[in-house]
This record gives structure tokens, C-alpha cells and sequence, in this order.
């Protein structure tokens, strides 16, 4: 099977196409033929591997998965005698990132568990878009419970994979969503009902005095004290990337106790993949409240370009790799 491997972190030049054996499936899972996939954050800061705790979890010197590409949509080709959830044939969906991602090739064994049946609405390319992005979405807006008629939610890195659908999501209950990110994707995020936008590049959220009930943060850089000066008496900060440095432990050893003082929710969201937050994401996609946008759509051979493309920061929504001809 052709696959985009590397073996050493740097740059997109080292992901090369290469020809490798196609994978067998384990009890308890099956194998995927990949139609599309798409790059996610966590599929960049593997690549790059700059930040000790992507070394700690992907490799201390060298990157202990050759293969990168977490959301994968497909078609199930084989399945265990032990599986019973899918049947080959059946069009799959899901985050794989779980058991060592690899989706940036033509086959894959995937846990059962991981996957949902995609919806005949959806095209593989949108169903690729999903996974991730909208588990982190919908769980990260969920963070604090759920969102009531008439609140306000600001979303950092609004124009992404994750803050396009986050964005869709808050507006479908009724919120009101500030949006921070580059002006260039304003006119995107006012269509798809954005209140306000908010460029980063000449003001910080945290200091325009505005405060908000939630706030979902992509790429979450600033101090504990910047966040609580933008969040209402009782509101919620949800941190669902950024930085890995003195926040995220700030976060993790100190959120639970400022928290309490403070009257205001300070924490990092718990990722969660699973099964039925993905069908309720197939839900949403069907009564058209969660529709990914999908800026470029690259051929597997073309990888290395998609993740160039993906490191300017002018990306709206997903970048999408095309494995399998439709």
C-alpha cells in the first residue's frame, strides 16, 4: 500500500511517499481502506517535534509512529471473527489518533471502538473533516455544562477545524459568539453567524473589557489571570490547545483550586473519543447545525504541500488528504 511516512522530526520534507506492506488487523479490529483523511494540530507538532511533551508522548529521539493522520474516513474492507460492530462494506468515520494514528495511507487497522458509521449524506471528504475536530468542539463547549439561550462565548482560533464547527454548534443553542482570529477569515465566521470578530494581531481578548460566560481556546497562550478578567461571575474557560509549557501545568495543578476561589471554571478539557459523540456529531451534520468547512484537498502524494499550506496559520477550517479516488 502507499503510505506518507517520516523517521525523524523536522520539517514537511521529511514525509516521503513510500510502498509498505498493508497492515493486519488485531482481535478486536478491522481494517480500513482509507478514502480520506485530514491534518490536524496534534498531526504538525508530531511532525515537528519541538515540544518536550510531544517527544515524551510520540518519541523521545525519534517518532515512534511512522505513519501521522488521526481523523480517517473509509470503507471497512476486513473484520476479526471476534468483531461485531461492522461488516465490510460499511463507510466508517473516526479519530485513530488512539492507537497510533497511521491514516495518511490506503489501509489501516482500527479498534472497532473508535469508529461510527458515516451517514450516506456525507461525502468522505466531509466525513474526514469531522472526528477530531468535532469531538473537541463539542465537548470542549460542553465543558461547563451545557449552553443556555442568550449566553455569550467567545472562541480563540474561531477559523480552524475546531473553532468553525465549535462556532456552529454555540449558534445552534442560541448563543451569542465572538470570534478571534485573522481579519482575512472574517467574512467566513460572519457567515456562519458570528457576533463580533476580533483580530489578534491588534487586540487581545483578554483586555477590550468584555466579559463572556465561555470561552473556548484553540490555542490558549495567555495567563490564568488574563482569563478570568474576561469571564462573567460563574462563567467557564476551556482550554483545548495551545501551549504545553507553564499554563497547561498551571492549569492541571492549580484550575481545580482557583476555580473554587475564583467563582469561575478554569480547566483544560479531557478529550474523549468515542462512539456516541460521534454519531451525535453525525446527528448534527444531518439536521445541517454542524457542517465542516473543508478549504483545500490535497492527493496522498501531495501531503508534504498540504502540511506547508497548514503551517502558514491562514487555513479556514480543514485541509483535507484525498487517499483513495472516489
Amino acid at each position: 500500500m502507499k503510505a506518507i511516512i517520516y523517521h525523524k522530526y523536522g520539517t514537511p520534507d521529511e514525509l516521503k511517499l513510500a510502498e509498505l506492506a498493508r497492515p493486519l488487523p488485531k482481535p478486536g479490529e478491522v481494517l480500513v481502506k482509507v478514502h480520506a483523511a485530514s491534518i490536524n494540530s496534534w498531526d504538525w507538532d508530531l511532525l515537528c517535534g519541538k515540544q518536550l511533551l510531544v517527544r515524551i508522548i510520540g518519541g523521545l529521539l525519534k517518532p515512534k509512529h511512522k505513519i501521522l493522520g488521526a481523523d480517517i474516513a473509509g470503507v471497512v474492507e476486513t473484520v476479526r471473527s471476534n468483531t461485531n460492530e461492522f461488516k465490510p462494506g460499511d463507510e466508517v468515520f473516526g479519530d485513530i489518533a488512539g492507537c497510533g494514528f497511521g491514516g495518511f495511507a490506503e489501509y489501516v487497522s482500527v479498534p472497532e471502538k473508535l469508529l461510527a458509521k458515516k451517514s450516506p449524506a456525507m461525502s468522505f471528504e466531509q466525513a474526514a473533516a469531522l472526528p477530531q475536530a468535532g469531538l473537541l468542539a463539542l465537548q470542549g463547549l460542553l465543558y461547563g455544562g451545557a449552553i443556555k439561550t442568550g449566553q455569550h462565548v467567545l472562541i480563540n482560533g474561531a477559523g480552524g477545524g475546531v473553532g468553525t464547527l465549535a462556532l456552529q454548534y454555540a449558534i445552534s443553542c442560541g448563543a451569542h459568539v465572538d470570534c478571534v482570529d485573522l481579519s482575512e477569515k472574517f467574512d467566513l465566521l460572519r457567515s456562519l453567524g458570528a457576533t463580533h470578530c476580533i483580530d489578534y494581531t491588534k487586540e487581545d481578548y483578554t483586555r477590550i473589557g468584555k466579559q463572556y460566560d465561555l470561552i473556548l481556546d484553540v490555542i490558549a497562550h495567555r495567563t490564568i489571570a488574563d482569563y478570568r478578567r474576561a469571564l462573567k461571575p460563574g462563567g467557564t474557560f476551556s482550554m483545548i490547545g495551545g501551549s504545553m509549557g507553564t499554563l497547561l501545568l498551571k492549569l492541571m495543578i492549580f484550575g481545580p483550586v482557583i476555580s473554587k476561589r475564583a467563582g469561575k471554571k478554569l480547566g483544560i478539557m479531557g478529550y474523549r473519543p468515542n462512539r456516541k459523540d460521534l454519531d451525535r456529531i453525525t446527528q448534527l451534520f444531518e439536521e445541517e447545525k454542524l457542517l465542516p468547512v473543508i478549504d483545500r484537498t490535497y492527493p496522498l502524494a501531495n501531503t508534504p504541500e498540504a502540511f506547508r499550506y497548514f503551517a502558514t496559520g491562514k487555513v479556514k477550517g480543514k485541509i483535507i488528504i484525498s487517499v483513495t479516488e472516489n
